[in-house]
Parts: structure tokens; sequence; C-alpha cells
């Protein structure tokens, strides 16, 4: 006769069609993993066929059965009606007499003497498998005291097969309901309650890069986390650096965490459990340590390879001993699913009234409601999938430009910040439009095309477009490396999966302005700090030991990122490149920055390293990359420092670096030099003296070459890389570097924009050129048709 209970220990992923996919995991991972150290409470689960049985009792089943025939689930009143009935009819059904026995015997087998307290929770026998996903739609109950709570929440469990959204799900997935059965799983209970919990993935969830574990945390019991009830703290590891034995969290995300579920005996049974605030000082603080973190991403990567398949994990911390638990394992069924990798390319079908125009920034095409904010104190009228038009923005904007659909400014020239975070974000961005706010009409309906070109066009109306998808495969060969442009390390995952070299430029001021926000000098000087200012950097902070290990520990985190995603391959990080004007707008910036009539060649780059007023705020970034490189080895980062005037101030800046720990040549170091000053090019190799090569920054060199402005839009017409002189300085450059065997690469905007330019590049040796990412595959293929 088939047992009605099963222990935990006795189930394996065979027996999935009796337990459901979630008991069977359980059971799977204490008899295979327990030797790694992965720690599963155990428990016991009742069978889909105890499950069939109960319901064939006095022909429950057929009853359920005749309701569910006629029901439209789109009839939400019909959906919720029959639902309950159905679940009251199942509430009020006594259990089989052999079922209620076994479950008895296995309560008390597994009690010992000791009541503690239990998990109630179901699993469906569809549940958890590759094409489905049935996790959540059923009832859960925590904290169940005592064999007659037990049974009455078995019930519950088996009621909730039919909740209202399990019914609907069932019905749009085609499963039939009288082939889905369930199974109760009875689980000792994680005092996490006083501990800590969460969810974790052996993937990034948004991308679906595997070579991460991502861990989300909160205090107290785990249900909070998985509803989204509350903002967790949330944890990258890196899994070929934790083999390779480096403490490997390359990012930590501190969550509100402003409640907190826990026990409370003083309620009923079935219910035994209350939400409560989580104290400000904890609110702070990051629920676990990077110990927990990086123990966790261990299990996480034991179950993984046990399973052979990326997976969904719930875990919990033990107040009471300290220890961390899996609770539950399951594929993980959406990412992993997705097949990555192609180009798009943007079309529209037709053309309309074009209300303004400017320069085109990417190369897709937006459609939605224009959205005119005046300033920063209206980004909240914008809403996900409005066209934002501004005057022009900054990079206190970018929380906002990650909703839009398009943006439009005003004012700005191709490489200003608007254009700079739409191409991260990759969405169309037209700027430099000279009226935008004054031609376009709140609220209107437009469409932002960058798919035409140089200019860029807004339209009146949603127009119709389509997208034409390139496929990777058969990229030919070519005599250069195409490597990427990426400054937010939230897109690195994203970025990693397009077939680069690796970062040609990762922009460490965008991780600055970014991840921390306060003006280094600030940091250093936080307890001299006016009231106000100082609990605004405190807050800040908020979850490291004081704002200078912060401001450190966030740029080691946003390189790290960085270096993860594209590891092994090289990853060239220019050290901060602010203007003087950039700087002032960080928290603390008023009280330390000068202002200058012309930031452009004001007080920047290495000039401003070596500068007895910022030398303390740089050894901060050099702390930084030291630990980056040395203790999470990151050996694939290599240094690169921007606007170098002069030869003495090369020779001052590799000084520093030395002094500050980082040696040039010391654990494989190299320092690569930003070519973007006429000087550069003219002494290129008295500078290569104090270098490994040159990457050249084209933006800089044609401002300063032909005397322009960059930002301006009333001379964005004038900016061109390909100008003459422009050549000639490129060329020397070149040419220098290829004799002296020395690197050259480009990481400025023109071959991203002019497919002649990068081909003039190749012919010309340039060893790599460093795109923006939208045009990686497109310029690739190009360049393999001219070679």
């Amino acid at each position: 006769m088939q047992p009605y209970v099963i222990p935990f220990e006795s189930l394996g992923i065979a027996d999935i069609p009796e337990v459901g996919g979630k008991n069977a995991s359980l059971g799977e991972m204490i008899s295979n993993l327990s030797s790694s150290g992965v720690q599963v409470p155990g428990g016991f689960a009742t069978t889909a066929h105890a499950y069939r049985d109960f319901l064939a009792n006095d022909g429950l089943d057929k009853r359920i059965e005749e309701k569910l025939s006629t029901l439209d689930i789109e009839d939400v009143s019909a959906l919720a009606e029959a639902g309950r009935t159905i679940r009251n009819w199942i509430l009020e059904a006594p259990l089989p007499a052999k079922l209620e026995a076994e479950i008895r015997e296995h309560y008390t087998r597994m009690t010992a003497g000791d009541e503690g307290s239990y998990a109630v929770r179901s699993s469906a026998t569809a549940e958890d498998l590759p094409d489905a996903s049935f996790a959540g739609q059923q009832e859960t109950f925590l904290n169940i005291h005592g064999i007659a709570n037990i049974l009455h929440a078995i019930r519950e469990v088996f009621a909730s097969l039919y909740n209202d959204r399990a019914i609907s799900y069932r019905v749009h997935k085609g499963f039939t309901h009288a082939d889905v059965a369930l199974s109760a799983g009875v689980q000792r209970m994680v005092r996490s309650d006083v501990g800590a919990s969460g969810v974790m993935f052996t993937l990034d969830t948004e991308s679906g890069f595997k070579d991460a574990v991502f861990i989300t945390s909160s205090y107290g019991l785990g249900e909070m986390v998985v509803q989204g009830a509350v903002n967790p703290d949330e944890f990258y590891v890196h899994k070929q650096q934790l083999a390779a034995g480096f403490p490997a969290v390359i990012r930590r995300t501190l969550g509100s965490k402003l409640q907190r579920m826990v026990f409370d005996e003083q309620r009923s049974a079935g219910r035994s459990c209350r939400i409560e605030a989580v104290p400000g000082e904890d609110q702070s603080k990051f629920s676990i340590t990077d110990e927990d973190v990086l123990q966790l991403a261990r299990y996480a990567v034991s179950i993984e390879q046990h399973y052979g398949r990326p997976m969904d994990i719930e875990w919990g911390k033990d107040g009471n001993d300290g220890k961390l638990y899996i609770l539950q394992a399951r594929p993980e069924t959406v990412k992993s699913n997705v097949a990555h990798g192609g180009s798009e390319k943007y079309r529209l079908k037709q053309r309309g009234d074009v209300l303004t125009e400017g320069r085109a920034i990417g190369q897709k095409i937006g459609v939605g409601k224009v959205r005119i904010v005046s300033g920063p104190e209206e980004m909240g009228k914008v809403e996900a999938g409005d066209i934002l038009v501004t005057d022009m923005t900054d990079p206190n904007w970018e929380p906002v430009m990650k909703k839009a659909a398009a943006i439009v400014t005003n004012r700005g020239g191709r490489t200003c910040h608007a254009a700079i975070i739409a191409r991260e974000l990759g969405i169309p961005a037209i700027v430099g439009c000279g009226h935008a706010t004054t031609a376009l009409q709140d609220g209107e309906m437009v469409t932002v095309s960058c798919a035409e070109g140089d200019t860029g066009f807004v339209y009146h109306g949603a127009l119709p477009f389509e997208v034409i998808v390139h496929s990777e495969q058969a990229l030919p060969q070519i005599p250069v490396k195409l490597m990427l442009n990426v400054g937010n390390p939230t897109l690195a995952f994203e970025f990693a999966q397009l077939p680069s070299a690796g970062i040609g430029l990762a922009r460490l001021e965008f991780i600055i302005n970014n991840l921390i926000g306060i003006h280094p000098k600030a940091v250093l000087e936080h307890n001299r700090l006016p009231g106000k200012l100082h609990e605004a950097v405190m807050k800040r902070a908020a979850g490291y030991a004081d704002p200078i290990e912060f401001y450190v520990e966030k740029i080691v985190e946003g390189v790290s990122t960085l270096a993860a995603a594209f590891w092994p391959k090289k990853v060239i990080v220019r050290m901060s490149d602010f203007k003087s004007n950039e700087y002032r707008k960080l928290l603390g910036g008023e009280l330390y920055e000068p202002q200058e009539e012309n930031p452009m060649i004001g007080f920047r780059g290495a000039g401003r390293y070596v500068a007895a007023t910022f030398s303390d705020c740089f050894e901060l970034e050099c702390r930084a990359m030291k630990r980056v490189r040395e203790k999470l080895g990151y050996t694939n980062v290599e240094l690169m420092i921007p606007f170098v005037r002069t030869v003495q101030e090369a020779k001052e800046v590799v000084e520093t670096l030395e002094k500050n720990g980082l040696k040039r040549g010391e654990h494989g170091l190299r320092l690569i030099m930003m070519c973007e000053i006429p000087s550069n090019a003219l002494l290129a190799e008295e500078f290569l003296q104090y270098f490994d090569g040159f990457s050249i920054g084209s933006n800089d060199l044609t401002q300063l070459t032909l005397g322009l402005d960059r930002d301006s839009s009333l001379v964005a017409d004038r900016f061109d890389e390909r100008d003459g002189a422009v050549k000639a300085l490129l060329s020397m450059a070149i040419s220098t570097c290829n004799r002296l065997d020395k690197y050259v690469g480009i990481c400025g905007q023109g071959p991203s924009d002019h497919f002649d330019f990068a081909q003039w590049l190749m012919e010309q040796g340039i060893q790599t050129m460093s795109l923006n990412p939208d045009t990686l595959l497109d310029t690739w293929r190009k360049l393999g048709q001219a070679k």
C-alpha cells in the first residue's frame, strides 16, 4: 500500500509526481548536499495520492469539477465565488483516517519530545518544473504548534489549490485542474524571526548573467521578502572569484527594511505571526554580514551544480544558533530560458509631421506621452514610458531618466550628459533641439526617432515602426579588437553578453556620482561639516563603518562589478575626470570647488590628482583600486589617467600612484594614458616613457584641436573627429605607439557615430576601438566587409 506521508530524507527529485517540486527538492538536498555543508531543516510531506484520495471521499472531486466546468475566469466575481465555495468544501471535509494517522506518527517522530514550531507549505505536483512555476500561488502557514494545528493547516494548504489566482493560472497555462495535485510539506522552522532571511538566485535576474549569485536579505521571516512587502538589502557575489578563494562580494545595496515578520504566540495557531517595525538603528545596517553573504553564495553554487541549472532559493538565518539554512530551492524559470545575443535595428514604417529635431543619440525609436520637466523638483511627474523633455540634464536626473521611453533636450551636443546616459540605458535621445520645451506640448503623444542618421526627429503621434534582429553568429575576422564604453555598473552584466574584447573605458566619475554622490573632501572632513550637511553625509554612508569606508568601498563595488562581468577580459578604468562644475554638484561640493569660467580646460585630470588641495582625495581612489586588484583579485583591471597636460605632470602622477601602492608593473599593473590633448600626440614618445600605452579620447582631442565647446549646441554641427587636423594628431599617436610596441586604442565617441572614421582608424593600425554597446555588432560587420 502506498504511503500517504514520506519524510524529507527519503525523498528525491524522482518523487516530484508524488510530493511536488518543492518537497522533492528539499529531500534531494538533504540526501545529496549535506556533505557539502548545505543545511536544510527536516520535515515530512503528504503525497499527491493522499490528496486525491481525500478529494475522492464523498465525491468532493466531482463537485469541484462540476463547479469549475462552466466558470468564466474573466468574470472576477464568479471566479471569487467559485473559489470561496470550493475552499469551504475542502475545509469542512475530514481527512481520511489513514492520512491523519500517518501525519500524527511522523509528527511524533519528528518532535521527539521537543514540540518546536513548524511551517506548513504547499507543493503542487506540476510546481517548479522548467516549463511552469506555481510558486507563491498557494498558502503558507508559519509558526504552527501542536498536532491539532498542524492537521488544520494541512487542510488549509489543500484548500489553497483553489484560490482565485491558482485557478486562473491553471486555465491560462492550459493545465487541467484535476491533473494538479497538492502535497503539504511540514518543516521545522528556522528562527529567522529573530535573525534574517531572503531569496537568492544563481544568476542576475535582470540580465540573465550567469556568473553571479544575487542575494536579497531582510530581518525576520522570509515571507516579507518573497511577497515584496519590504525593500531588502541586495548583494552580488562573483562565482569565479568565490571559487578562487577571494571575498567576492562585488555589490551591496542597503534596503530600507522598514518592517519584519516575527512569531506571535498570542495569536491563533493558524496565523501565529505578526508584522512589526524595524528599529531605525537596524534599518541603517545590513541585515547579514559579508561572511554570511559568501557562505550563502557557496550554498547557492553547490545547489546549482547539483541540479545543473540556474536556481531560485529561499534561505533563513537562525537568530538563536547563528546558522544559515536553505528552506526551498526550485529552478529559475524566467531568465534562464531567454535566448541572448544579437542586435536590433529600428526602422520607421512611415513618417509624420516633424515637431522638433536635433542630434540623434543611439539608433532606436521611442513612443510615448510628452512630459515636460523644468527642474529636479518636477521629476515626480515622469511615469514609466513617458518622453522626458527638458532643457538639459545632469547626473542627478538619472533615476528618472531610467523611466523614460526617450529623452529630448534643448541644449547639449552628442557627448553631453543626457546623451551618455541615454546610450548606457539603451534608450533614444535627441539633444540640442533648441526649443523642444516650447515646441512640444505636455501630454501629447509623440514618436522620437534616432533611426535616421545623425539627425533625430520628434514626430507628432504614435507612428508604426519595426525592429529587425541581427544574429551575433558568424562575425567576421577583423584586425582590430572591439571593446565597450561602460560607465554604469548596473548595466555591466547585460553588456558583458556582447562579444566584445572587454571594456576600453570605464568612467570612475559615473561610479562616484551614481553610487556615492558625496564630494571626497566632504567624506574626509565629515566630522567638521555643518550640521545638516554632516547628517546628509552620514545618512548616505549608512551600512558602512564611516563615510571614508563608504566612499572607498562603493568605488570598489562599482569597479569590481565591471571587472567581474567581463572577467577575465581587460577592463580599463579611467580615474575620476570630473570638472570643477561637476564636482560642485556632489554633496558638499560647493564648499570645496572653485567657480571656473571654463572648467573644461580647468582644474581636472592628472593636474588635479597631484595638487596639494586634492591629493588626499585621489588617495581614496587609489586605495579602492588597490583593493579591487589585490584583495578581490581583479587583475584584469588596468588604470587610465586622463588629461595629462605635460610630461612633467605625467612623471608626477605616476610617482603619486606608486606612493599610493599602485606601482606600474607590480602584480601585472598596466597604466594607460588618455591621449586627448594635442601635446600628448605631439610629444607621444616622451609621454610613453611613463605609460604602457595610449587610449585616445577623441572627444576632448577634437574640441581642443578645433577650439570649440563640445557641450554647446551652437557649434555642435562643427564638431567632427574626421577633420584633417584631428586625423593628423591621431595618426601621430597611433604610429608612435605601434613603433614602440605600446598599447593604443580609442575610447571617444567618433567610431561609434561614424563608420568611415572607424574604418580609417583600422587602416591606421589602431589596436582596439571602444564603442557604445548599441553600435558594436553593426560596426563589427561593416569593418569585416570593408577590410
